[in-house]
């Protein structure tokens, strides 16, 4: 080889070692390249599976919050449903009373929270059921409205009367032709009395009663006057069954005759409303003398007591419980409803805005009209107290042949809820 030949090796060997060099570079940007591309679809599926999980949170959220919409839903219909077992309750349901509307009765008409009105002629209340607005309540006015006739009689003739104002005494003397069985005790005490005029008559106790010789004007039909004359408490011959519910008699008789009435109404029409009367009068309760009955119990007839019934009931009397709880503790919107219903009825038998308000405060003073009895219960029945009534009606009620009625036959407190009363 000639030395020109050297140069000429030289250039194919700097030739080979670029292509050596740039085929290196190359490897190495490909390789950059593929670990870039490798990274953005790391990062490209992360921000799917990102998106992913955002989107499944998206509708779990969306599911929970419309599962809490529907179980909203549901416990707005349950609520305005009422409590369980009020379905089987008929619709109205008609609550036959024993007297004209008046705040002794307000556990009842607070059914309806105030709500309803009266039909003039039936002397009928209509109105929804606060626990249930479906349900229509309808309290019928007794008296006058049916002739006098006991409840328990009235019930037995006429189907659609789901319940009525019964009395311990009136219960056990219909058993064998109608047995029925009280459920709930709107008043614990008996609010009946006798009343006279203290500027005639000196009395202080039962015991001076008799000694008066003072005609006592009762309504007729009552079993409580036969106790007060077998307990030798008042005579046979001071007794007079023409009283009509209104004042007039006594006004016009001046003092000279006694009268019954209930404690939590007459005192104060008398004094303040009766304006030809225009004063005090002194009473003594019925309860007093010993015969402890409870008056105007809420009770069904035996024969109606079906399985609807029972389930309605079950609802239904905690429901009036807690109906007189409210009551006590706001009586203003039944009262008023309770007034302008009087109103509407436009009869002998008058309430005021005054009169309502002293029968409240009366029912829920110091005598325990409306009260818890012996226990924390309201509208439970005391069973000894019962049978203390059944015997007496034995030894002191001839008209009344009780037989082998007992006291679970008369009354249950199965419907009652004991966790409910006045505080």
């Amino acid at each position: 080889m000639t030395k020109q030949s050297k140069p000429w090796m030289l250039l194919v060997a700097l030739l080979a070692a670029f292509s050596l060099v740039a085929a290196a570079c190359g490897d190495d940007d490909d390789d950059a390249g593929t670990e870039a591309s490798d990274s953005e679809s790391e990062s490209a599926s992360a921000s799917e599976s990102e998106s992913a999980s955002a989107s499944e949170m998206a509708e779990e959220d969306e599911m929970d919050e419309e599962d809490e919409m529907d179980e909203e839903d549901e416990m707005d219909e349950e609520e305005a449903a009422g409590p369980a077992g009020l379905a089987a309750c008929p619709n109205p349901i008609v609550i036959q009373t024993d007297w004209f509307p008046e705040p002794e009765h307000g556990a009842m008409y607070n059914l309806t929270a105030g709500e309803g009105s009266v039909d003039p002629a039936s002397g009928r209340f209509s109105g929804p059921l606060a626990a249930d607005p479906s349900i229509t309540v309808e309290i019928r006015a007794g008296g006058p409205f049916i002739g006098f006739q006991d409840t328990i009689s009235l019930m037995a003739t006429d189907s659609d009367i789901f319940l009525g104002f019964i009395n311990t005494d009136e219960q056990t003397a219909r058993y064998a032709d109608f047995p029925t069985t009280a459920v709930f005790a709107p008043l614990d005490i008996n609010p009946q009395m006798i009343m006279w005029d203290p500027n005639t008559y000196d009395v202080s106790s039962w015991d001076d009663v008799a000694d008066t010789g003072a005609i006592i004007n009762i309504f007729a039909g009552g079993y409580y006057p036969e106790w007060l004359v077998g307990a030798g408490l008042v005579t046979a011959d001071q007794l007079d069954p023409s009283y009509d519910g209104g004042p007039a008699r006594f006004i016009a008789e001046g003092g000279a005759i006694m009268q019954q009435g209930f404690e939590t109404q007459e005192p104060f029409n008398y004094e303040f409303i009766f304006t030809d009367w225009g004063q005090a009068v002194e009473t003594l309760l019925i309860h007093d003398s010993g015969y402890e009955i409870y008056q105007g119990a809420v009770g069904i007839l035996d024969a109606n007591l079906d399985d609807a019934a029972t389930e309605c009931l079950s609802a239904l009397v905690p429901v009036m419980q807690q109906s007189a709880v409210d009551f006590a503790a706001d009586p203003v919107p039944t009262n008023a409803a309770i007034l302008q219903a009087v109103i509407d009825l436009d009869t002998f038998w008058e309430l005021s805005e005054d009169s309502v308000v002293a029968t409240h405060e009366k029912m829920h003073g110091d005598l325990g009209i409306v009260g818890n009895g012996p226990d924390s219960t309201l509208g439970d029945f005391d069973l000894e107290r019962l049978q203390g009534v059944l015997d007496l009606i034995d030894e002191q009620v001839p008209t009344i042949d009780r037989g082998d009625v007992g006291v679970d036959d008369l009354v249950t407190n199965e419907f009652i809820d004991p966790t409910i009363g006045l505080p």
